[in-house]
């Protein structure tokens, strides 16, 4: 069997198509899966590191503001269409599957108009524009949310399937995850980031929170700052959290290489609201307080916010009401009504979606079979 997935410049777009490439090789060892990207985004790095063969197509996103840049980017997406032919036609794949992103467009385009069956998966609450213009030419549409149904017709074949989680997110126990940060297993602990990059946001609301935090009785926190904001962090924290920094109770890296030891330590989450971050809090059944992003593409952090909100599974802090007095107010409310932690992580857990990789890949298969029409 060969698949193409076609996706790219976030860790949102290349992670899920990653996940969905080695689930299928676990049932297909002798599947050939090629990844289409661009240069320029994340997946130029990540894609090869995983093993995976990757080629690359011109093309850009479009702004929203008319400019001479425009043309340019209508020329690149007019040679990325006819580059993505040419690579198809010689991969020859029984199925194409898009991941989101502005290289998914013209691989999903030349997938139809060379009538290969193709599948787009939506990570977000909130379509972007290109998987609601792409929906109508895929087989079936893969959602993570069941708020996302109403912005389709409903002649498109949607399924929802959640987001595909790494394994070593819902696998790894506790105490392993403990025992690889140094702390105690049994204690209530606190995982604080703000995405890959970090958040400043966050961080200078955090500094401010976490002496108050520590004089709380048995917690302790993992907090990721980001590469940009590590060094100023630190500075302030030595001279009000100069006692805890460094033991077990207050734990701070530039940068969790190993999110799945963190995830498994995790008793509450504070982060932002990203596609990867909320599907591995759900996997894991984990309360959160959410912190959206308030400039993501088109609001779709705060709607996935939102959902887990609705559902009693998060507490949604927006970043125009963040503040030290909101942040501690919501940490302690949670964390001092253990009966209301309990409730948060069923309905956390509830929304997890393990099995959305093999959903995915059975939907693969199924295509790749001629078990579904195609548009």
């Amino acid at each position: 069997m060969k698949v193409m997935i076609a996706g790219g410049g976030t860790g949102g777009h290349v992670y899920p198509g990653i996940t969905i490439a080695k689930t299928l090789l676990e049932r297909e060892p002798d599947a050939h899966i090629m990844f289409v990207g661009t240069k320029r985004g994340l997946e130029a790095d990540v894609v090869p590191k995983e093993g995976f063969n990757l080629v690359f197509i011109d093309v850009t996103g479009f702004r929203r503001k008319l400019s001479t840049e425009t043309f340019l980017t209508i020329y690149r997406a007019v040679k990325s269409f006819f580059q993505a032919t040419t690579i198809i036609k010689a991969f020859k794949p029984e199925v194409v599957v898009g991941t989101g992103g502005y290289v998914s467009g013209p691989v999903i385009l030349a997938a139809w108009f060379l009538r290969i069956p193709t599948l787009i998966h939506e990570q977000n609450a909130l379509p972007g524009y290109t998987t609601r213009i792409l929906s109508r030419l895929a087989c079936v549409v893969g959602l993570t949310y069941p708020e996302s149904v109403k912005y389709f017709p409903q002649s498109i074949k949607t399924r929802l399937t959640g987001n595909p989680v790494r394994r070593s997110i819902l696998e790894t126990t506790r105490d392993k995850g403990s025992a690889a940060f140094g702390i105690d297993p049994k204690t209530t602990t606190i995982l604080v980031f703000g995405g890959s990059q970090g958040a400043r946001a966050i961080n200078k609301v955090m500094v401010q929170v976490l002496p108050e935090v520590m004089g709380f009785k048995d917690i302790q926190v993992i907090y990721q700052t980001g590469k940009h904001d590590y060094s100023r962090v630190i500075k302030e924290l030595k001279t009000t959290c100069g006692e805890a920094l460094g033991t077990r109770n207050l734990t701070v890296k530039e940068y969790i290489y190993r999110m799945d030891y963190a995830m498994a330590c995790a008793d509450l989450v504070v982060s932002r609201a990203g596609a990867i971050s909320i599907a591995e809090i759900t996997g894991r059944g984990l309360p959160s307080i959410l912190i959206p992003f308030p400039s993501s593409a088109e609001g779709h952090q705060e709607k996935n916010a939102e959902a887990l909100e609705s559902a009693g599974a998060a507490f949604m802090i927006r970043e125009k009401d963040l503040s030290p007095e909101s942040l501690i107010h919501a940490i302690s409310g949670i964390l001092k009504d253990k009966d209301q932690l309990r409730r948060m992580a069923a309905k956390s857990r509830a929304l997890g979606r393990p099995d959305a990789a093999d959903e995915l890949a059975d939907i693969i298969v199924s295509l790749a079979k001629g078990h579904a029409r195609r548009p």
